[in-house]
């Protein structure tokens, strides 16, 4: 009996030394968000029915949503900036757009950072003007953040 006890104490407490999976924080607009070695600051954002493209006229399948972001890298090492992502309150996701042609001051698609350098620019999307919150994340996307960017039609 004292070794059926001394199993189940055995059993439950490598059951409880496990990490628990941990919480992925959101953030407010203007607020540092730390993911790892990256951290992420949304200044601004602005919906546009369409952008200027050379003598054309670029139209959104819904609207253009330009995030104004900066990004600093905070680690000891070059490393690559991963696409973000927005999520809306139903779960739904959407990628930036990797096209940047007609968004002022884009920041790119494919962004390397040096150690200490920031980039600051507009990161793209098409959708409909909701409420959405902006997923970000490291090189390794295993430190991911959410930043909420509230429904607003300022303009930058």
């Amino acid at each position: 009996m004292r070794y059926l006890v001394l199993f189940s104490i055995l059993i439950l407490s490598i059951g409880c030394s496990r990490s628990a999976k941990t919480e992925v924080k959101t953030y407010s607009m203007g607020d540092k968000a730390e993911t790892g070695h990256l951290m992420y600051v949304v200044f601004a954002t602005a919906w546009l029915p369409q952008l200027k493209s050379g003598d054309n006229d670029r139209v959104p399948a819904n609207r253009f949503f330009l995030v104004r972001v900066s990004v600093l890298n905070g680690g000891g090492y070059d490393t690559i900036v991963p696409p973000v992502v927005l999520v809306d309150d139903s779960g739904q996701t959407f990628t930036e757009l990797s096209d940047g042609d007609g968004v002022p001051d884009w920041l790119g698609y494919w962004r390397k950072l040096k150690p200490a350098d920031t980039e600051h620019g507009n990161i793209v999307f098409d959708v409909a003007p909701k409420h959405y919150k902006l997923r970000v994340a490291d090189d390794s996307e295993q430190h991911t953040a959410f930043i909420d960017l509230p429904l607003s039609f300022a303009a930058f």
